[in-house]
């Protein structure tokens, strides 16, 4: 494989990372993609941390050896906080670009000091996502809501099934923090790439406007950073998505398709 074809390779559970994914192809639009999706996986959230880390090892090496890619990035909150360090420890010689809860831009940016995490039960578990508020927001008041369900409804949402008021004003409502003085909670960081796909949904049940953090465009703009073997021109290979399950439907078809990704097979 020539050094133009060797792709950057991007990692999710589902389809999450698509979010970010539409990011990198505007910061670096002639580079080739391959799209790992681990439906076999999904949902991350739910997983054992010695288990799912063991995952993420054999599951990039897998990856390493079927694609060389130039860089991996791993669009998704869960399992990079979880398994960054293991993995840049596993495969020493690659390049890796993370993604964490946008805690550090969210205290720039609130006005209110108030100011939620909206994640999965596993990112508001991981000492990393604590660290970052110990780091980056002692002067904030940060709330961090785990949500069982969302990314599964994020899913549920693009393949055309309902997901209704009442199910997102569940999952977030918890967000919403009103103190005696009549500071509100200003800034939710989406701190799980699927979330994005349901911002609007999000605005229509939020009981007050918020800012909704999506970091995509940063990690987006750190993988331009670091990759600097950089290709001049648009690759002879397609970018494609691979199933960990080795089954895709119809609609995941369709909706890869709509981004660009075709599935092998």
């Amino acid at each position: 494989m020539g050094q133009e074809d060797r792709p950057i390779l991007v990692l999710d559970s589902g389809v999450g990372g698509l979010t970010v994914l539409r990011e990198v192809r505007f910061k670096l639009p002639f580079e080739r993609l391959v799209y790992v999706l681990d439906d076999a996986g999904f949902p991350y959230g739910g997983w054992e941390e010695g288990p799912l880390t063991d995952r993420l090892i054999a599951l990039v090496g897998k990856q390493i050896d079927a694609h060389d890619p130039k860089a991996i990035l791993i669009a998704c909150n869960t399992a990079f906080t979880l398994a960054g360090e293991a993995l840049r420890k596993a495969f020493p010689d690659r390049t890796f670009v993370g993604t964490v809860p946008a805690i550090k831009p969210a205290a720039e940016r609130t006005r209110s000091g108030l100011v939620s995490v909206l994640a999965t039960p596993g990112t508001v578990r991981r000492a990393y996502t604590r660290d970052l508020i110990a780091n980056y927001a002692q002067h904030c008041h940060v709330r961090l809501v785990g949500s069982d369900r969302l990314a599964e409804m994020t899913e549920a949402h693009l393949r055309g099934e309902t997901v209704s008021e009442a199910e997102l004003k569940a999952e977030t409502s918890a967000c919403f923090l009103e103190e005696s003085d009549g500071r509100r909670t200003d800034v939710v960081v989406l701190a799980c790439t699927h979330y994005p796909f349901l911002t609007n949904r999000f605005r229509e049940v939020a009981p007050w406007p918020v800012d909704w953090l999506d970091p995509a465009e940063a990690i987006a703009r750190q993988l331009s950073r670091v990759v600097t073997n950089r290709s001049l021109g648009p690759s002879a290979l397609p970018d494609i998505a691979v199933f960990t399950s080795g089954q895709a439907e119809p609609a995941a078809r369709r909706l890869m398709a709509g981004f660009g990704l075709s599935v092998p097979g």
